[in-house]
């Protein structure tokens, strides 16, 4: 059921329905956010990336609550896609992950390390996202371990949803009426400008440590792996 969505997803241009169903939100008010975690739910589901959808939000929303919304939605999202695939439609998702084989690595290291194996791996770009949560459904991870590794998205959750509420800022100063003096419109821009380098600077920086240390977490688990054999013939 689940592979017949995804590739009526593909064939019916859902991520495009989707782009439509979200400008929708704008116009339902303080319902806005619940249709909009629906929406962020079944594109998760469908394997449609969620970066458009989470930059969307930051327009929507702003960054305090669009980081909010956008987090409630990926984790409700992740989880949902986790029970499918541990208890649903673990043949295919065994055949997915063969096809991507640091996911046997992952599967031996979160046997040792749980939710911080997920969390290295939610703060790495190098594991799609929508893939990783059906992964994780048959691998030994628990249910709870998943759920808290998984807020190992919020660093990359703010960066885009702050990179969306420039594109809104900016949306809307072009539809001002009233002009503009240069020297605000300049320091406008230095502050978005000082806000986004910091947020992406900060970004890349988590990911090049959670990227190490997921790293090293995985040598350790498939070196246990390979010498239990050799301790069981002792």
């Amino acid at each position: 059921m689940v592979v017949t969505l995804i590739i009526a997803a593909k064939q019916f241009n859902f991520q495009g329905l989707l782009h439509t169903l979200i400008i929708w939100v704008e116009s339902l008010g303080i319902f806005g956010p619940i249709a909009y975690i629906v929406i962020y739910n079944l594109a998760t589901l469908l394997f449609i990336p969620g970066s458009l959808l989470t930059l969307k939000g930051g327009c929507l929303f702003g960054v305090f609550w669009g980081s909010i919304y956008v987090l409630i939605a990926a984790i409700i999202g992740a989880t949902l896609a986790f029970v499918i695939g541990r208890y649903l439609s673990q043949n295919w998702v065994c055949q997915q992950m063969d096809k991507h084989p640091k996911f046997k690595a992952i599967d031996l290291a979160v046997a040792k390390e749980g939710w911080k194996i997920v969390l290295l791996t939610r703060l790495s770009p190098i594991f799609p996202f929508n893939l990783l949560n059906y992964a994780f459904g048959v691998t030994q991870v628990s249910l709870k371990d998943y759920i808290l590794g998984s807020f190992g998205i919020l660093p990359g959750t703010v960066m885009y949803v702050y990179i969306g509420s420039l594109a809104g800022n900016i949306a809307m100063i072009n539809t001002y009426n009233q002009p503009i003096a240069p020297e605000t419109q300049i320091w406008q821009w230095i502050m978005q400008g000082v806000g986004l380098i910091a947020t992406v600077a900060v970004t890349i920086y988590i990911t090049k440590i959670a990227q190490k240390a997921l790293a090293q977490s995985v040598a350790i688990a498939e070196i246990s792996h390979l010498e239990k054999p050799d301790s069981s013939l002792e």
